[in-house]
């Protein structure tokens, strides 16, 4: 392989000096040969000139030294004239070894089709020759060398370096040639001119890009302990300075874990903020508190666990109390028996608070509780505002159906606790005396602000909350929301049965079940009851999958039709966990067998129970809720009880006025049949001599029952 460029150009005056000194006068012959070579492989101009000025330099110096030889002079003068010469080599390659050899100007030969296109388009445009007269070059001179193309299936790109003159600066612009070869600015990298001589710029452009392939950047979590340590362990996460160990894993959305904080207690967690952090719904994720307070079980499931149920038929045996006093309301997420407690031995009854909208179970786990009570041998006193909608009422001892009588039987339940006040000063467990259970259906009913008997139910409940359960009472209260307007804006009401019990939530109306700000409630803090969806994942195409053949009577839900019964259960000193309450596939009414219902023992305040229920306990004002039984019996017998319709378990049994007073709702009926037009609630109640605040509440309780009907406003008989 011959000499470079470079080298010839930069050691091409030695040579000459050399071959003066052998051949003489004739090395001018030489100095011309190494001129045009020079010149004819393109070497730029200073390049040329420097070569010149040093041939003529070396090649006078050897023909000196020639002559001096030839007349038999002393060699060292010869040897003397070697100085200038080589000072001329010297001052030679210091002028050419800075500066990048120039590439030749491109041509046909030896270029592949595109670089042929990619050096026509620089020169026409940006360096020149151009071959349209007149058009302004963005840099004349500015050649594209060291031309290199990367080509591909998918892809064409080319690099090179902009080159211009010893001297010069690169203008050119990443703009500019993205204009020549029609592609975006982006497509188009340049070397940064502190880095590179002014003079040369490198560059490269993309032609054509590949498609960005879809992949995960570097380092993103994957793995569900990556993406805890990424998201819920970090100072702002659900669960702060956590590590996630799994113990099952099949799948990104269906794995089970615990996770742990080094000796400090992770205590309780917001799940709304726990499936933000997971990128999932609330209802994906279930989580179960350990012995150790700083362990937590977290579950993660693509299919939930609870959806197919577990049927009250197989579990008949565990519904009655345990020697602990608890009984089965349903089926944790982890497949264990959920258990809420009735009763605590060595201390008395316990209360229970249920919170559950329209469809969600709520009436379903209240038969549950009414069937638990009646084999555990308690007494229930229910009050049911909305008449009619408990299954199980006749397991009751004493029910209260509808919004009077409902009141009727809160009032026997605070009598009973004041005769069991009186009778038991230091009250011992367990009594001779059997457990009630003051059951309390729809309370907001009665105790919202919007109740006629507002005061008096939420007067009345406070007690009973404070004070019932040492006498062997508990209450349970089922509500549709946990709003403290559904508990007459009461926080002792909630404070107490949450103190006193457990809790079941269920799901509620869209912005009326979040347990959040002034709803929160401890151990279930974060939950939002309205995120429980009313259908299971795939709902949907089930019910398009139609069947023509007519309505089927016979039918009845499953539950993968729905989730009613699907919620939350927090227990005294635990964290909300996520259960199911048990799918009624019979009614639990038939499960009691022949015993009758369990009924309250014989005292002042059970024979004294038809005036009770009539007797308001507070004064005019809604205020000076009567104390003591004595003051209670004394106000039945001084004052005329308020008429409503009588409050017992037997529909059956005449209905006798007390006092000569005849009761309202048989007296609107009787006046609706006689008249025999519609009448407005103002009328009526003008014409039975009562007000109309008296009158509108009976008349939507006979609206319920269809016994009257109304129609803008009018009245009528059914």
């Amino acid at each position: 392989m011959g000499p470079t460029r470079a080298q010839f150009i930069q050691y091409a005056p030695a040579a000459l000096a050399v071959a003066s000194a052998a051949v003489g006068p004739w090395s001018a012959l030489a100095a011309a040969a190494a001129g045009a070579g020079a010149w004819a492989i393109n070497a730029s101009a200073p390049a040329l000139r420097s070569l010149i000025a040093c041939g003529i330099t070396t090649s006078g110096c050897g023909i000196a030294a020639h002559q001096i030889l030839a007349s038999g002079m002393d060699p060292l003068f010869a040897l003397g004239l070697a100085v200038p010469a080589g000072a001329a080599v010297l001052a030679h390659h210091r002028n050419t070894a800075g500066e990048l050899p120039a590439l030749p100007v491109p041509t046909a030969a030896g270029q592949s089709s595109q670089a042929q296109l990619i050096t026509a388009w620089w020169a026409e445009f940006i360096s020149g020759p151009t071959q349209t007269e007149g058009r302004k070059l963005v840099q004349a001179g500015a050649v594209l060398a060291h031309l290199a193309i990367d080509a591909g299936d998918d892809h064409v790109s080319f690099t090179g370096i902009i080159t211009l003159p010893q001297g010069q600066q690169v203008r050119v612009k990443a703009a500019d040639i993205a204009a020549v070869y029609q592609i975006p600015v982006s497509q188009v990298e340049m070397g940064d001119p502190k880095h590179y001589a002014p003079n040369a710029l490198p560059v490269t452009v993309h032609l054509t890009k590949p498609s960005a392939a879809p992949a995960i950047a570097a380092c993103a979590p994957t793995t569900p302990e990556e993406l805890w340590a990424a998201h819920v362990a970090i100072p702002e996460g659900a669960m702060p300075g956590t590590t996630l160990a799994l113990t099952r894993y099949d799948g990104p959305l269906d794995w089970e874990g615990v996770a742990t904080r080094d000796r400090r207690a992770i205590g309780t967690v917001n799940l709304q903020d726990l499936a933000g952090n997971l990128d999932l719904s609330s209802i994906q994720i279930a989580l179960a508190p350990t012995d150790k307070p700083s362990q937590m079980g977290v579950r993660v499931m693509k299919e939930h666990a609870l959806m197919h149920g577990t049927m009250l038929s197989t579990v008949v045996d565990e519904l009655a109390m345990d020697s602990r006093g608890y009984v089965r309301l349903g089926t944790y997420i982890d497949a264990s028996a959920a258990l809420v407690p009735l009763a605590q031995p060595g201390s008395g009854a316990r209360h229970l608070y249920l919170v559950g909208g329209s469809r969600s179970g709520k009436s379903g786990v209240l038969e549950q509780v009414l069937l638990s009570a009646h084999k555990s041998r308690i007494a229930v006193i229910l009050s049911s505002p909305q008449a009619g909608t408990i299954a199980g009422a006749r397991l009751a001892a004493y029910c209260g159906d509808g919004l009077d009588e409902a009141m009727g039987a809160l009032r026997l339940a605070y009598a009973l606790m004041l005769d069991r006040e009186a009778r038991y000063r230091s009250p011992s467990f367990p009594f001779t005396d059997p457990l009630i259970l003051f059951v309390i259906d729809e309370a907001h009913m009665l105790l919202s602000v919007s109740s006629p008997y507002h005061a008096e139910a939420k007067a009345i409940v406070e007690q009973m909350t404070r004070r019932s359960l040492k006498r062997g009472i508990g209450v349970v209260l089922a509500t549709q929301t946990p709003l403290a307007e559904d508990l007459g804006n009461s926080s002792i009401i909630r404070s107490q049965l949450l103190i006193g019990g457990g809790a079941v939530f269920l799901r509620c109306a869209k912005g009326q079940g979040s347990l959040v700000g002034a709803n929160a409630v401890q151990g279930a803090e974060g939950i939002d009851l309205s995120m429980i969806p009313d259908s299971w994942p795939g709902q949907a195409q089930r019910v398009a999958d139609r069947d023509m053949s007519g309505l089927d009577t016979t039918a009845v839900a499953n539950p993968e039709d729905g989730t009613f019964g699907l919620g939350y259960l927090l227990t005294p000193g635990s964290q909300a966990v996520q259960f199911r309450s048990l799918y009624l596939d019979v009614p639990p009414a038939s499960l009691a067998g022949d015993q009758p219902p369990v009924t309250v023992e014989d005292c002042q305040a059970w024979q004294h129970r038809e005036a009770i229920t009539r007797t308001p306990m507070v004064d005019q004002r809604g205020k000076n809720l009567i104390g003591s039984l004595a003051d209670l019996l004394t106000k039945t017998q001084q004052d005329p009880p308020v008429p409503h319709q009588r409050a017992q378990t037997d529909p059956a049994a005449p209905v006798a006025a007390t006092d000569g007073s005849e009761l309202i709702k048989p007296r609107i009926l009787e006046l609706l049949r006689q008249e025999s037009i519609s009448m407005t609630a103002e009328t009526i109640a003008r014409k039975l001599g009562t007000t109309a605040k008296n009158i509108k509440p009976r008349l939507s309780e006979l609206k319920r029952r269809d016994e009257v009907t109304n129609e803008n406003g009018l009245w009528r008989a059914a």
